[in-house]
């Protein structure tokens, strides 16, 4: 569950990119001496003071007429819209320019916390420049070197006192599942469908839903929340802005989910996009469900159903584990099956193992199937225990973590399915050496 969404704006150059890679400690942003190199939003996340957060890196805003300006503005009006907090990076050898003072009053009218954080003070002697950043009339300016990964922790600290309070879970009691998929696939309608009623927007046009609709309804005493998400296209095809609001939207959907349907186009057949868009719920470790629409206008024998299930699991052999079902949102074809389908993903993905049962399945798999010999030496397990669920997660306490060959790794998951079914769950299996 993210707690908070951070944006980091500011004028080309003044190192957003650096402190973004200090803010989730790894470098994804591209960090050059040039302006202008980070022209989209860029995001990750980060741990601080157990508060998980989404970090969004922003391309520079100037009042030159540079390229891309009006594509910079627009896609960090989103990131600002979209936050909870905004971290203004200004470059403290520089002193307050008019592009800073622009950027000021810009958010300004947007009336979301700013904290200003003054980088490139490297040492000491520099620090009386922060105090020119008071007259862009904001918060109390923190003197920071991205570079030296001074002052982060500062700036993280004051982020976290304006972040809203998100611990209470107002679904806390449903059951939530979020339907992704490209545009046009079908997914309002299937959310119709579900629901019995319109209550989204179906349009033949790819793209109408922009955000994330949440609708709760209940259905044989139990609650349930459906989360419709805007179409995902592939990164390097979304052009347009709102598209790429819409990407992250879907990912805070995903995210909010405990099961998520994952809907192919019947008509149109598996697309290498699918592949894309499915990753993004694997990547998360939801339980999914894989939805085929639009099953009503493919022509078929009695053949046809085995060998379309056979091309999903060649083409996702990473999702070997989730269930397949062919629906007709327009004609609600199986629809009804969708809900206790999705009721035994919940219960697979929130399956805790007794430990004594646990042991016995992974001692009966070493014991009928011994892991190979890596250099004269063996793999061995001498307990298991399960650490978390959804999804699922065992630890093992072995003999040497690196001796533990994936092959094998995949050998002990297929146990753990056969015994215990987690059908439309991942398992994550951690080999740890014992102490």
């Amino acid at each position: 569950m993210i707690d908070g969404i951070i944006a980091i704006v500011g004028r080309p150059n003044v190192g957003k990119s650096t402190i973004f890679n200090r803010f989730i400690q790894e470098r994804l942003s591209i960090v050059e001496d040039t302006p202008g190199i980070t022209r989209d939003r860029i995001y990750g996340k980060a741990t601080w003071l157990t508060k998980e957060l989404r970090i969004i890196d922003t391309g520079g805003i100037q009042l030159l007429d540079q390229p891309f300006q009006e594509e910079i503005k627009a896609q960090v009006d989103i990131a600002i819209e979209e936050s909870d907090v905004i971290v203004f990076v200004v470059n403290g050898n520089d002193g307050v320019t008019n592009d800073d003072m622009y950027i000021a009053k810009l958010l300004q009218k947007a009336n979301k916390p700013v904290v200003l954080a003054v980088n490139k003070i490297d040492d000491s002697n520099k620090k009386l420049n922060i105090y020119e950043f008071y007259n862009l009339g904001l918060s109390d300016p923190i003197a920071v070197s991205g570079i030296h990964g001074i002052g982060i922790g500062d700036v993280l600290d004051e982020c976290i006192k304006y972040l809203p309070n998100k611990s209470i879970n107002e679904y806390e009691d449903s059951i939530k599942f979020a339907i992704i998929g490209q545009p046009n696939v079908g997914k309002s309608s299937l959310v119709n469908a579900i629901l019995n009623e319109d209550r989204v927007i179906v349009s033949n046009i790819e793209g109408t839903t922009r955000d994330a609709i949440d609708t709760p309804f209940s259905k044989d005493g139990k609650d349930y929340v459906v989360i419709d998400t805007a179409g995902i296209r592939k990164k390097g095809k979304v052009y347009e802005n709102v598209e790429k609001y819409s990407v992250l939207r879907a990912m805070s959907a995903i995210e909010r989910a405990d099961v998520i349907l994952f809907v192919i186009d019947g008509e149109k057949g598996i697309r290498e996009q699918d592949k894309h868009v499915a990753g993004y719920a694997y990547e998360a470790g939801k339980g999914i469900i894989i939805v085929y629409n639009k099953w009503d206008t493919v022509e078929k024998d009695t053949h046809t159903i085995n060998e379309v299930t056979n091309k999903i699991r060649n083409e996702f052999v990473y999702l070997s584990y989730a269930p397949i079902i062919f629906v007709s949102a327009l004609t609600k074809q199986r629809v009804n099956a969708l809900l206790p389908l999705i009721d035994q993903v919940y219960t697979n993905c929130n399956l805790r193992i007794d430990t004594s049962i646990l042991n016995e399945v992974i001692l009966d798999a070493q014991l009928q199937t011994p892991a190979p010999a890596i250099n004269g030496k063996r793999f061995k397990i001498s307990y298991a225990t399960q650490v978390s669920v959804a999804c699922p997660t065992f630890v093992l306490s072995v003999n040497d973590p690196k001796l533990l060959h994936f092959s094998y790794q995949r050998y002990l998951e297929n146990k753990l399915r056969e015994s215990f079914g987690f059908e439309g769950t991942p398992i994550k299996i951690i080999a740890r050496k014992k102490g």
